[in-house]
C-alpha cells in the first residue's frame, strides 16, 4: 500500500499549496504528519514562498488521525505516537508558529486531527457543506493535537464543550457564525480564495491570528469554572462509568487556568494514557466491528450489485409496522401500508404521522419536509397495488398460520423480482414460507422497537435465501441509516436468541431470593439502559410470556419456567401499558418500586418448590451482573458455534444496537474475552453446583 503523504506545489503568486493525500478520507497517519512537517519546513526555507495554504486532496480536508493505527498500537504492533511531539513540535511550533502565514482551505471533512490542523492555521476558509468536529470521545480518547485548547478560544467554552463532549460536528455555515472559520465560499473558489486570503495576511490587509493565544471568546475565570463544574455534573450523570469525558474537562480547565502551553502538555499526556485504556480498546473495536457487518463471506464477495429498490409495501400498521414505515418514508422511499380494515389502517397512519410530528417538535424536521415525507405514504386494504412493489415487509402479530397465509398471498400478487421479508422476531422463516414456491426470495428483516429510532436491522437468511436478496437488503438497510447484521435462521435468530437468558437468569435468581430491584440496579450501573425487569415491563408481559414459551419449546434443556409473570398477568399486571408490572407507573409512565410484587414472588417460589437463600441478598453488584450476563455469553457461544452469527464482532454490534449493551465494554463477546474463557466457564460451573434444580426447572 502507498503511504499517506502531503504534496507541495508553489504557484507564481508565491503561495505554497500543501495537500494532504491519504485516501479515502485523507487520514493523518504518522507518515502524513511527518510529511506535513517536512513540506512546511521546505516552504519556510524557500525564498519564492510568501504564504501557505493547507488543503486535502479530492475535496476532503482530513477525516482525522488514522484509527487503524489505534488498534495496531493497542495490539503492540507499532509503538505509541509521541503526542507531545506531534502537538507541540509539529502542530504548534511548525504550523502555528511559522514565520509565514497559513490558511486552511476546508471542504468535505475536517474531523478530529483534521480540524486540529486547520485550527493551527492562521485563518480558515470553508465550503458551506464542510463537516467540522472533534469526535474523539466516541473512541474513548480526547483530542490530542491541541483541540481542547484551540476550540474554546475560537468558539467559546460552552460551545466547545458541547462539540467535544457530545462529539458533535457542525457544517461550514454554523462554523462561520461561531467564528471557527473566517469565510464561506463555493468549492470551485475555495483554494483561490484561501490563496488570496494568505497573501492578504502577508500584506497586513487581514489579521494574523494564532488561535492558541486568543482570549476574546473565553469567559471570565469565575464564569468558566461554573461552566466546567456544570459540564462535569452532566458528564457524570450521563456516563457514570466513563472517565475520559472528565479527563477532557480537566485538560480544558488546565489551559484556562494555567495557560494554553500547560494545557497542551496535559492534553498530550492524557491522550497517550487514554489510548491504551480498556474503554478506548472497546470503542475502537466497536468502530471497526460496525464497518465489518457489511462484509459477509459467500454473499458480498460474489460481485453482486444491489438492485434498485424504490417502492416498499408493509403489512400491518401496529407499533412495529408503523415504525418501519416511518423509517422508510423519512429516507425518501414510497411506502404502501396495508391493513385488514379501515379502523386499523387509520390508526397505523396516525402512528406514522405522530412519529413525524415528533421530529418536527424536536426541530429535526421542518413543516415543509413533514408534508413532503408524509405524502410518500399510501394506505390500502387489499393487495392490488402490490403488483409494482420491490420489497414487502410483513409486520403482523406473531402467528405462524397467519404469516404462512400472507406469504402464500404475496407470491400471487407481487412481481417475481420482489423481495418477500418478515419482521418476525422468533418464528422460523422456513415455516412462514413453506406454502410458497419462492423460498429463495424470502428473508427476515427484523427491526427493533421503535423501528424508526433503533439502529439495528437483523437480516435473517435461510438455507434457501438467494445471495442477491441479502445484498439487496444490506443496501436498503444502509440507505435507511440502519446497521444491518446478517444472521442465520433459528428461534430468536441471533440477538433475541443470545439474550433470552438475560431475563431467564434474572427470573431464576429472583425465585432463589435475589431482589428484583437490586438486579435492575446492578444492570443499569453496569451500563444497560434498563434492567431485565424494567425491560419486561416496557415490552409487555404478554410478549414476554409468549416468547418465553417459544424458547422453552426450542431449548427446553436450558430454560427456566418461572411462574412469576403468569401469576402477575392473572391480576392484570402486564407492564407499563397497564401502569403496573414489576414497577408501578404514574400517568407520565415514570417508574417506581412496588412492594406489592413480593406476594407474587412468594407464590412463584412456592410453586417452584424452592426456598429463598438469604446469602443471595448479600452478593455484590459485580456478582449479579455476572449471574445475569454469563449465561448470555454462554448462549452467544452456541450462536457462533452453530453459524447463526458468522463473526463474533457481528454479535458485539448486535448486542449494542439491539439490546443496549454498553458500547464502551465492546459488545457481549468482547467483554467476555476481557474476562477470559476460563473465568466465564469456572463461574458458570460454580453456580451450577450451588443450585440443585429439578428437571422441570432446568438451569440455564
Amino acid at each position: 500500500m502507498e503511504k499517506g503523504r502531503t504534496t507541495i506545489e508553489v504557484g507564481d503568486d508565491g503561495v505554497a499549496l500543501i495537500s494532504i493525500v491519504n485516501p479515502p478520507v485523507n487520514s493523518l497517519s504518522i507518515d502524513v504528519l511527518y510529511s506535513l512537517k517536512d513540506n512546511y519546513e521546505q516552504a519556510l526555507r524557500r525564498d519564492d514562498v510568501k504564504a501557505i495554504v493547507v488543503t486535502g486532496a479530492r475535496g476532503k480536508f482530513s477525516g482525522g488521525f488514522d484509527i487503524s493505527a489505534f488498534s495496531s498500537i493497542q495490539g503492540g504492533k507499532i509503538g505509541q505516537p509521541n503526542a507531545d511531539f506531534i502537538s507541540i513540535e509539529i502542530v504548534t511550533n511548525t504550523l502555528e508558529g511559522a514565520r509565514k502565514p497559513s490558511v486552511a482551505a476546508i471542504d468535505g471533512l475536517a474531523l478530529g486531527g483534521g480540524l486540529e490542523i486547520a485550527m493551527a492555521c492562521h485563518a480558515r476558509v470553508s465550503t458551506s457543506n464542510a463537516q467540522l468536529g472533534l469526535p474523539e470521545l466516541q473512541l474513548g480518547v480526547i483530542p490530542g493535537f491541541g483541540g481542547t485548547q484551540r476550540l474554546p478560544r475560537l468558539v467559546g467554552l460552552t460551545k466547545a464543550l458541547e462539540m467535544i463532549l457530545m462529539s458533535k460536528s457542525i457544517k461550514g455555515e454554523e462554523a462561520y457564525s461561531l467564528g471557527l472559520v473566517d469565510s464561506i465560499v463555493p468549492p470551485d473558489r475555495l483554494v483561490t480564495t484561501a490563496r488570496r486570503w494568505a497573501l492578504d495576511i502577508v500584506e497586513f490587509r487581514r489579521p494574523w491570528i494564532r488561535s492558541l493565544f486568543k482570549t476574546d471568546k473565553l469567559e471570565p475565570l469565575g464564569e468558566a469554572r461554573e461552566i466546567l463544574k456544570f459540564a462535569r455534573a452532566q458528564a457524570q450523570k450521563q456516563a457514570a462509568n466513563l472517565q475520559h469525558p472528565l479527563v477532557c474537562i480537566d485538560v480544558i480547565e488546565e489551559g484556562i487556568v494555567s495557560g494554553p502551553l500547560a494545557g497542551l502538555q496535559k492534553e498530550a499526556s492524557s491522550f497517550q494514557h487514554l489510548l491504551t485504556s480498556d474503554t478506548c480498546k472497546s470503542l475502537v473495536h466497536v468502530f471497526f466491528a460496525q464497518r465489518a457487518t457489511s462484509k459477509v463471506s459467500g454473499i458480498t464477495d460474489l460481485g453482486l450489485k444491489a438492485r434498485n429498490i424504490r417502492k416498499i409495501a408493509i403489512l400491518g400498521g401496529g407499533l412495529m409496522g408503523s415504525g418501519i414505515a416511518t423509517a422508510f418514508i423519512m429516507n425518501n422511499y414510497s411506502v404502501i401500508l396495508k391493513e385488514v380494515n379501515e379502523d386499523f389502517l387509520k390508526a397505523g397512519i396516525e402512528r406514522i404521522k405522530g412519529n413525524l410530528q415528533n421530529q418536527v417538535k424536536k426541530g429535526k424536521m421542518t413543516d415543509e419536509k413533514f408534508e413532503k415525507t408524509f405524502s410518500l405514504l399510501k394506505g390500502v386494504l387489499d393487495y392490488e397495488s402490490f403488483r409494482e412493489v420491490d420489497l414487502v415487509i410483513e409486520a403482523v402479530i406473531e402467528n405462524v398460520s397467519l404469516k404462512r397465509q400472507i406469504f402464500y398471498d404475496l407470491e400471487k400478487y407481487c412481481p417475481p423480482h420482489c423481495v418477500l421479508s418478515s419482521n418476525t422476531s422468533t418464528i422460523d422463516l422456513n415455516l412462514i414460507g413453506e406454502k410458497t414456491s419462492s423460498q429463495d426470495r424470502i428473508v427476515g428483516a427484523h427491526f427493533f422497537s421503535p423501528a424508526h429510532v433503533m439502529p439495528l436491522l437483523e437480516i435473517v437468511r435461510t438455507n434457501k435465501t438467494s445471495p442477491q436478496v441479502v445484498v439487496d437488503l444490506l443496501d436498503v438497510g444502509k440507505k435507511i441509516r440502519k446497521t444491518p447484521v446478517v444472521v442465520g435462521n433459528c428461534t430468536g435468530f441471533a440477538v433475541n436468541r443470545t439474550f433470552f437468558p438475560y431475563t431467564q437468569s434474572a427470573l431464576l435468581f429472583v425465585d432463589r431470593g435475589l431482589d428484583v430491584y437490586k438486579i435492575d440496579h446492578a444492570c443499569t450501573k453496569f451500563g444497560m439502559p434498563m434492567g431485565p425487569f424494567r425491560m419486561i415491563d416496557l415490552v409487555g408481559f404478554g410478549v414476554g410470556v409468549a416468547t418465553g414459551l417459544q424458547y422453552l419449546q426450542s431449548f427446553p434443556d436450558r430454560c427456566y419456567k418461572s411462574m412469576l409473570m403468569p401469576l402477575m398477568l392473572e391480576d392484570k399486571r402486564s407492564g407499563e401499558v397497564t401502569l403496573k408490572g414489576f414497577y408501578k407507573y404514574d400517568k407520565r409512565r415514570k417508574a417506581s418500586v412496588d412492594p406489592e410484587i413480593n406476594k407474587y414472588i412468594e407464590k412463584s417460589r412456592k410453586m417452584a418448590g424452592v426456598t429463598a437463600d438469604p446469602e443471595l441478598l448479600k452478593i455484590s453488584d459485580k456478582d449479579i451482573v455476572e449471574m445475569v450476563f454469563l449465561p448470555v455469553v454462554n448462549e452467544a457461544c452456541r450462536v457462533l458455534d452453530e453459524g447463526i452469527s458468522v463473526k463474533a464482532s457481528d454479535l458485539d454490534i448486535a448486542s449494542i444496537m439491539g439490546m443496549g449493551f454498553p458500547p464502551y465494554r465492546g459488545g457481549i463477546i468482547f467483554w467476555a474475552d476481557s474476562l477470559g474463557a476460563s473465568y466465564v466457564y469456572n463461574r458458570l460451573e460454580e453456580w451450577k453446583k450451588d443450585m440443585v434444580i429439578s428437571s422441570s426447572h432446568a438451569p440455564i
